[in-house]
């Protein structure tokens, strides 16, 4: 499970002394566990037993990742607002906590791949134009669950629907 190996680079960071990669991957632990006590909240009001809410508000690898790709781009959309402001120095921070955050993520799909999965969505969907953009990109995304980012197979369909 992603979150035990993240767990387990905690611990060898906090031996190594590095605590910058410790920080990084207890912030992740920590957005990991507000999501389990999310889910497990859900759960609670929907009925299920007391004993289960344990079980059944872990996270799975797939919900794991959706997290990951959320602070990878909290970091990188946060890189971008310091360029801006002049800050490269804490940029480039961000930029390398999202690196390290990325190792954790299944491997990215290529732009022709990813390409591919456009045109059959835009197949599956009659789409016709820009207006079925969202529909377009909903099922793409649903496809490459976390093997693409979203800026890029937005980038691809507006292309494509062109």
């Amino acid at each position: 499970m992603i979150k035990d190996k993240i767990k387990d680079d905690v611990k060898s960071a906090l031996k190594a002394g590095d605590a910058a990669r410790r920080t990084t991957l207890s912030t992740i632990l920590s957005a990991v566990k507000n999501k389990e006590l999310e889910k497990r909240s859900k759960l609670a009001k929907s009925g299920t037993p007391a004993d289960q809410l344990d079980s059944a508000s872990m996270l799975s690898d797939e919900e794991v990742i959706e997290v990951l790709g959320s602070e990878i781009k909290k970091r990188k959309e946060s890189a971008e607002i310091y360029i801006k402001a002049g800050r490269p120095e804490l940029a480039e921070q961000e930029k390398s906590e999202a690196q390290m955050l990325s190792a954790y993520m299944p491997e990215q799909l290529s732009e022709d791949v990813i390409r591919e999965k456009v045109r059959e969505a835009i197949k599956n969907t009659g789409a016709a134009g820009p207006k079925d953009m969202g529909k377009v990109i909903g099922q793409v995304m649903a496809a490459v669950k976390g093997q693409a980012d979203g800026q890029v197979v937005s980038r691809i369909v507006k292309e494509e629907l062109q």
